[in-house]
């Protein structure tokens, strides 16, 4: 028995030798069962997903910027040999994040709220960082370790993930989410690469604080997304901060840039918060301005709109309603498409029509294998409300799904919705303009609260567009600086 614990000691001993590569940060060896091939492949199947789910921004100059200055770092950093892509996804959420392979996003809402083009450049750097320390290969080979799943990502409503990929999962499985260890890394990175390329990294530990003032007027201390599992906001920018004056020692005889007015310039006109085109809420009312269709969503419940599909969802998770266009060329065929997709068991099923639109609801129901292994909750029945209705040339499905145990819960949520699916009429949702950030020079001496009131800025925004402004209120700004404030166009 001693020899044979001592001989499976060795071998795994061998397999971990074996799996040792050298990190191109470090330089140390490091365990890691995922190569670069593979993080390739994971890259080049994640691309078209994340571009797929979110669209992309139609904006050729900002496009332009962040690929010359994408590939501008790329060449400065610890690898630099890959085939990088950078890319502004059509989003109001201020993120940024990376897939493995060199593949980096940002969304319009971030790229909205940086104020200069240093702040870009550091945050750029940190997700180049990621890449070039190999932080995906890493969680993943720990995740191998331990039993867990290859990709550890984030669905947005796991209690139902069990129901097909009617849960809406996705692209959003290959956001890994990094640990505290691997956020300081790739804060260091991207004070390193932005200084190498010429930007002052003080202004990345700047925008830290745009960060925390978002997530503390979303509410209830709400982190930003790209905040999230990061360190401590103060820390981190105490520590960037010191990690900029040591790199700007080692770059001697540099200028560092700022570029406040040229990325002002470069944004003016970016749409801000939701597009209208895409579809926007107004009153628990969900419109589509293209396509001249409303919905009601419950009330309080969350919602996400993509170019794919709206999802809507109870804050306890329990339940899960999406619309999307149905796959088919007829009511019948879309529906029998759907449950044999989702292996449902169909309970009901009739004709109706849904507000003069012909229609079809059923019900139906789906019960894991028996050979799963699940926990006990995993195999409780899922029981589905779905009505597909003609519309428009297409057709639309809206499903409603939960627990065959609450589904009397939720039926009334799920069928008031779909019985209200209606034609748009109103000429002023249909032609409603987007929000867009609008580039102005203040024109006297001022605080920046008095200068946004002179743009006729509501002050139950003020503090929104402060944030937006990376200021306080009471900042003083001179007469000829740029600020933003919001326009529809």
């Amino acid at each position: 028995m001693k020899r044979h614990i001592i001989y499976s000691a060795a071998i795994a001993v061998t397999l971990l030798f074996n799996s040792c590569a050298t990190n191109p940060v470090t330089g140390k060896r490091d365990v890691s069962f995922v190569s670069e091939g593979q993080e390739l492949a994971m890259g080049q199947e994640a691309d078209p997903q994340i571009v797929a789910q979110y669209g992309l921004v139609q904006n050729p100059t900002l496009q332009k910027f962040i690929q010359e200055k994408g590939q501008q770092m790329a060449a400065v950093s610890h690898r630099p040999n890959l085939k990088y892509e950078f890319k502004i996804v059509d989003s109001p959420i201020l993120n940024a994040f990376a897939v493995p392979g060199g593949y980096v996003y940002f969304t319009r809402g971030i790229m909205a709220h940086f104020n200069n083009e240093a702040q870009f450049a550091g945050v750029l750097g940190h997700e180049i960082g990621h890449i070039t320390a190999r932080h995906s290969a890493q969680q993943q080979t720990k995740a191998i370790i331990t039993q867990g799943v290859l990709l550890g990502g984030m669905i947005a409503f796991p209690d139902l993930a069990q129901f097909g990929d009617l849960a809406g999962q996705g692209a959003s499985l290959l956001f890994l989410k990094f640990g505290r260890d691997d956020e300081r890394q790739s804060d260091e990175l991207g004070v390193e690469y932005s200084t190498k390329i010429g930007y002052n990294a003080h202004e990345m530990a700047d925008f830290f604080q745009t960060l925390a003032r978002q997530g503390q007027q979303a509410g209830q201390g709400e982190i930003p997304e790209w905040q999230s599992t990061h360190p401590n906001p103060t820390n981190r920018y105490s520590t960037v901060h010191q990690l900029a004056d040591q790199w700007q020692q080692k770059v001697t005889g540099s200028q560092f840039a700022v570029n406040r007015d040229s990325y002002l310039r470069m944004i003016d006109g970016l749409v801000y918060g939701e597009d209208p085109k895409q579809g926007f809420v107004e009153n628990s009312i969900f419109y589509h301005p293209e396509l001249k269709f409303q919905f009601p969503i419950p009330a309080n419940w969350q919602y996400q709109n993509t170019p794919q599909q709206v999802q809507m969802a109870p804050k306890d998770g329990k339940a899960l309603m999406f619309l999307r266009l149905a796959q088919g060329t007829s009511l019948e065929a879309a529906a029998q498409q759907m449950v044999q997709a989702n292996q449902l068991q169909v309970i009901e099923s009739k004709q109706v029509t849904v507000n003069g639109l012909p229609a079809l609801a059923l019900i139906g129901q789906q019960t894991p294998p028996q050979d799963q292994q699940q926990t006990q909750q995993q195999q409780a029945p899922i029981q589905a409300l779905s009505y597909f209705i003609q519309y428009g040339g297409n057709i639309y499905n809206l499903t409603g799904v939960t627990a065959a145990t609450d589904f009397n819960t939720y039926f009334p949520s799920f069928s008031n919705t779909m019985q209200n699916f209606r034609q748009l009429t109103d000429p002023e949702k249909i032609n409603r303009k987007p929000e867009v950030v609008s580039i102005k020079k203040v024109t006297r001496d001022a605080t920046l609260s008095q200068a946004l009131k002179s743009f006729n800025m509501p002050d139950k925004r003020l503090e929104e567009l402060a944030i937006l402004n990376g200021m306080t209120l009471t900042a003083k700004v001179s007469a000829g600086t740029l600020i933003k404030v919001l326009e529809r166009r």
